[in-house]
């Protein structure tokens, strides 16, 4: 495994693309389509049998439950799901004492929940890897999946244009940072209330400059679109943000990925979205099911995405 044995993480935490490298956040999108290859040639790579993953789950999940669930397995592992309503923790056990106990059963933990707060507190108190499955800050993982969908079909990283348009979310803070880090010219359109945090944007900026990069934000999705390699997307309300859904949506209706938005793209241009899409909402159905449409790619990725994360650090 060549990529494999250029990378040095093991142990590390996964919260946050800001405490990655370019080179690290690089070396895990060059594993993750190594993986995919030999996946797709039926070769059996099990580096971490005997090895065992807690999950804990306070949000729900369709992608990143299945995706390291089965990952662990085909990389000779096994998952263990965590419901949080069925842990201590669901009934007030500090995180603290949960991640020490939970250090001494399991080889790494995922979590999947509401404050970013929470995962950098079970990360302090762990002996054991930490990955972030999603926080309302930060998905890292997500756009580990991302990077690697783009790279396989734009051949490359650096140099290229992507646009989101939507809500300055926390799946906007991940990808700010990490295409930030890999050299790309990054356009967030946002409405103005909805822009991305100011301390992520700092950061994301900083990156940039550093690796040859640049970062536009702006409230006109035509600007971001304009002549972009890559348009994205995300759910305009969030898990947690159910009761601002009717709200959102008129304030949101003129950032609808579309055909006529997607046609100031570059023709060659790819469509994303992490998905559950809402179809109508934020994309268009003749969108995400035309042909510039890499959705369904991206969400194989996860699962190469992840095994990746787990093989380099666990």
């Amino acid at each position: 495994m060549s990529e494999l044995n250029k990378t040095n993480l093991k142990g590390r935490d996964f919260l946050s693309l800001k405490d990655y490298s370019p080179q690290e956040i690089i070396q895990l999108v060059d594993l993750g389509l190594e993986l995919k290859q030999l996946k797709k040639n039926g070769v059996s790579y099990k580096p971490l049998e005997g090895k065992t993953l807690g999950m804990i789950f306070q949000k729900s999940s369709t992608r990143t439950r299945v995706s390291f669930e089965a990952g662990m397995y085909q990389l000779g592992g096994h998952a263990l799901f965590l419901n949080a309503n069925d842990l201590q923790i669901g009934r007030g056990e500090p995180i603290e004492d949960t991640a020490r106990v939970l250090s001494r059963y399991l080889d790494g933990i995922l979590i999947r929940t509401y404050s970013h707060e929470e995962v950098e507190k079970l990360a302090q108190y762990a002996d054991i890897p930490i990955i972030n499955g999603l926080t309302d800050e930060f998905h890292p993982t997500q756009v580990i999946a991302d990077l690697i969908t783009i790279k396989e079909h734009k051949k490359q990283l650096a140099g290229l244009k992507f646009a989101y348009v939507g809500d300055g979310n926390n799946m906007t803070h991940s990808l700010m940072i990490g295409c930030a880090k890999v050299g790309m010219e990054v356009r967030i359109a946002t409405p103005h209330d909805y822009a991305p945090k100011a301390d992520i944007v700092a950061l994301a900026k900083e990156a940039a400059e550093k690796n040859g990069g640049k970062l536009l934000l702006t409230t006109d999705p035509k600007e971001a679109v304009s002549e972009a390699d890559i348009v994205c997307t995300d759910t305009w309300a969030s898990m947690g943000q159910e009761a601002e859904k009717e709200i959102r949506q008129k304030i949101f209706a003129s950032y609808q990925v579309n055909q006529a938005l997607l046609n100031l793209a570059n023709k060659e241009a790819i469509v994303m979205h992490c998905l559950p899409a809402y179809r109508g909402m934020e994309i268009t159905n003749d969108v995400i099911e035309g042909a510039q449409s890499v959705v369904f790619d991206e969400a194989e990725n996860r699962l190469h995405a992840h095994k990746a994360i787990l093989a380099a650090i666990l």
